[in-house]
């Protein structure tokens, strides 16, 4: 290799590593214009990020909503946003989510694809059998709340916030760096971790607390009979409690079904914890219930 040839290569690779880390504006698609969607379209389109931004919604209320709100420019089929865009965002109910990959995966050539899922190990496991899986980058901005549509979307509703990548290495380096950089300019700080952690942690900051929220709201339901007492005596911390209960079923019994396991364990845990509390008033044993308060107390020290 005579000099020129060696200045070329070496060039060709810087300009290859400069590539990674500039954040070009984008053609966006995003599959699900809902609360997760909504949200990133406000931040995108505010922050200028997009070069662009269609939607794909079966639900033609949400559609039509979508676009009275200037959230996407226009709604398309799935194929023709896909093949529009230089983005492709999943932002629909996780088991949706595992149906649509590979078929995405299938019409993608150069676009990048990530998603915004609650649960992991299940898409990767769709994504590891494609071989477009670099084009794929699995993430999980950790933020929310009980509403749905795109009449819930919420301007930064992600700064501050953390963002879970996984399985990274087995991304295409230019599609995972243009994806950070996004959730870095959104606000997000960024957590790496493979699936099967990332769905595990889940299961203890996040599901576990939709499973208590529920059955807290069943239980108040099935003994409060007097509806105008609920509304009228529910205290601040009642409300902010069974908050959660709100969420749509279409969205958790998904994430539920995908993280079944890990969902099992620790509602095994939260149930001992609860018969602790149970047994210490029926033998009236106060003294273990100050202990049991002011171990949990402990989680001040982490949450402030």
């Amino acid at each position: 290799m005579n000099g020129s040839d060696q200045q070329s290569k070496k060039d060709c690779k810087q300009n290859s590593t400069n590539k990674q880390f500039v954040m070009e504006r984008k053609r966006i698609a995003i599959v699900g214009v809902g609360l997760i969607g909504g949200s990133m379209a406000l931040q995108l389109n505010e922050k200028g990020l997009a070069a662009g931004i269609v939607g794909v919604e079966s639900h033609s209320e949400h559609a039509a909503r979508a676009l009275e709100m200037g959230l996407v420019d226009e709604i398309l089929p799935l194929d023709e946003a896909i093949a529009w865009a230089e983005v492709v965002i999943l932002a629909i109910p996780v088991d949706k989510m595992v149906d649509m990959l590979a078929a995405v995966l299938d019409q993608v050539d150069q676009q990048i694809v990530f998603d915004a899922g609650s649960t992991k190990s299940e898409l990767i496991r769709i994504a590891d059998a494609h071989p477009k899986r670099g084009r794929f980058v699995a993430s999980h901005p950790m933020w929310g709340t009980e509403y749905s549509g795109p009449q819930a979307a919420v301007k930064h509703a992600f700064e501050n916030k953390a963002v879970v990548i996984c399985n990274a290495a087995d991304s295409d380096s230019d599609a995972v760096e243009w994806v950070k950089q996004l959730y870095r300019k959104i606000g997000m700080h960024l957590l790496e971790m493979d699936a099967v952690s990332h769905d595990l942690h889940a299961a203890y900051v996040s599901h576990i607390s939709h499973i208590t929220s529920f059955a807290l709201a069943n239980t108040v339901l099935e003994k409060e009979r007097e509806d105008q007492a609920i509304f009228e005596m529910a205290s601040a911390g009642f409300e902010s409690t069974v908050r959660l209960a709100k969420s749509n079923s279409a969205m958790w019994v998904p994430i539920f079904m995908q993280n079944r396991d890990n969902v099992l364990d620790v509602l095994n845990e939260h149930i001992t914890q609860l018969r602790k509390f149970k047994s210490c008033l029926e033998k009236e044993n106060y003294e273990y219930l100050h202990e049991l308060i002011e171990n949990a107390n402990k989680i001040r020290r982490i949450l402030g």
